[in-house]
């Protein structure tokens, strides 16, 4: 099995998306999307959350034989004609009997009908994409003044044991069409090799003594030999997109505390089916509807089982929060209710009555503690939302912390103290290790190759925003960005206004 947080970042590229004009983006563990309001980065990250979205579901259909390739005969000739010669690449055969052999290239019919395959997952790619942004048409995501259409390309940024490969993405006013770039020489990796070595030795082995009541069973077991490769390969095919992601609004204060509005709402209306006239309501984003689906979900006996140590969500109730946050279930109705238990209290606070910061951190602590597993993607809109400049510091910590575990994490903010302790972050990678054990937090540190920053910009011809990244300046040890202008100009109004009131009062 692949390891999700350590294999290649992948590189985004988007064109006339939205308000993006331009934008490329290279997806690491810790990625952080920075820039005035408006630019696009909730865009760009509900972007990403749709791609996962589809990609996971894909691949899960994939592993668990849901999703086939139609075998024919001449599928199954083909392969049994590929074995007898030896898996090799194109222009190299090798003994499929050699123990030092660990992988092998598969039929190249195979990579036909799989790209074949995949080119026609455009349209469910099309539907979530739409869900996700709660538009109804795919028109709505192309960037107005566009006259080609929105176009985003998906493709590994470095090397790695999986196969190469890109995904392209044309967004038309009527549809998005998905082309698949599979490389000619598909490889299985060495994890997968010796049980497809297993089953096709035992293919080779019934094709010498060959009679008619072999046939059947070696067509059942070539057929099975092919969906294998389906199964082993095809995932793969994904990269990072394979996993789960979990998006995390910016307006989750709101959706928390009225949480008991929306379920008291959402049974109202299901006694009275039928009894007032049906009326319009506003879509609601697949991003939020999912978010609220998941409120409902927390602590449910299926989702137990795939829960992340609670540890990461223990330390933000107890180095942040100063409290649990708690799920209460109506015994009636069964829907959750949320509140707040601060350090030291015998009684619990219903989360309307919390703070802001409460609020704002109980949806991560919630999907710390019953969704996110290692290897999941964690989006979170404005981290700083709620919080003092110390807490965000202290979330920032966390969320690295987070990222040294396993999990992949995408933020979106204006914080500049998010920023400054980020650079902390990277920067405290560069010591000994000695060296950070002697400082407070030394244990907080993630490589440069970990952290990305992406600075998202307007841009007026055309009108839009452009995307770059944002490099850790070797002299400051800060992240470049347009709040050391905001702070200086600030600072000399500040001056300008000192020298005023000075001058009045000297008159």
């Amino acid at each position: 099995m692949s390891d999700y947080t350590t294999e290649g970042s992948l590189e985004l590229e988007v064109a006339d998306f939205g308000p993006l004009v331009q934008a490329n983006i290279e997806l690491r563990p810790l990625t952080v999307f920075v820039g005035p309001s408006n630019t696009g980065k909730s865009w760009m990250a509900t972007l990403i959350y749709a791609l996962h979205q589809h990609f996971d579901r894909v691949s899960r259909l994939y592993r668990d034989g849901l999703y086939g390739l139609d075998w024919s005969a001449q599928h199954v000739n083909t392969l049994l004609t590929w074995a007898k010669r030896g898996p090799g690449t194109k222009n190299q055969e090798y003994d499929l009997f050699d123990s030092n052999q660990k992988s092998f290239v598969i039929p190249e019919q195979f990579v036909e009908m799989a790209r074949s395959m995949l080119n026609k997952h455009g349209a469910p790619l099309g539907e979530e994409m739409r869900r996700s942004f709660g538009v109804d048409s795919s028109g709505k995501l192309i960037r107005k003044g566009s006259r080609n259409g929105a176009h985003v390309t998906i493709k590994p940024r470095s090397a790695s044991n999986i196969s190469p490969f890109e995904h392209r993405l044309a967004v038309t006013s009527q549809t998005i069409e998905l082309k698949v770039m599979v490389p000619e020489d598909i490889k299985i990796s060495s994890d997968s090799y010796f049980q497809l070595k297993d089953e096709l030795t035992r293919i080779l082995r019934l094709t010498h003594d060959r009679d008619n009541d072999k046939d059947r069973e070696i067509d059942f077991l070539c057929r099975r030999f092919l969906s294998s490769i389906t199964v082993k390969t095809i995932p793969d095919l994904f990269g990072q997109l394979r996993v789960p992601a979990y998006y995390v609004p910016a307006d989750r204060t709101g959706v928390m505390r009225a949480h008991s509005v929306v379920v008291s709402a959402l049974i109202e209306n299901a006694t009275v089916t039928g009894l007032r006239p049906v009326a319009r309501t506003p879509m609601l984003s697949g991003v939020l509807a999912d978010f609220l689906a998941q409120l409902f979900e927390f602590e449910q006996s299926e989702f137990i089982i795939t829960k992340f140590s609670p540890e990461c969500a223990a330390r933000i109730e107890d180095m942040i929060l100063g409290g649990a946050i708690h799920i209460d279930r109506s015994e009636t109705t069964d829907y959750p209710g949320f509140s707040y238990q601060p350090q030291g209290w015998k009684n619990r606070l219903p989360l309307m009555q919390s703070s802001s910061m409460v609020s704002e951190l109980a949806p991560v602590v919630l999907y710390l503690r019953h969704r996110i597993k290692t290897g999941d993607v964690l989006i979170v809109e404005e981290p700083e939302s709620g919080l003092h400049p110390g807490m965000q510091v202290e979330f920032i910590r966390q969320l690295a912390a987070l990222v040294k575990s396993g999990v992949r994490v995408l933020i979106t903010t204006h914080s500049e103290w998010v920023l400054e302790e980020l650079a902390n972050i990277v920067r405290r990678s560069r010591l000994p290790s000695g060296e950070r054990d002697k400082l407070e937090h030394g244990d907080c540190a993630l490589c440069p190759d970990q952290v990305g920053a992406w600075l998202f910009k307007k841009k007026n011809r055309p009108k839009g925003s452009v995307v770059e990244e944002v490099k850790l300046d070797d002299e400051t040890g800060l992240y470049s960005t347009d709040y050391d202008e905001i702070s200086e100009s600030l600072y000399n109004e500040n001056v300008n206004i000192f020298n005023r009131i000075q001058d009045i009062e000297h008159g």
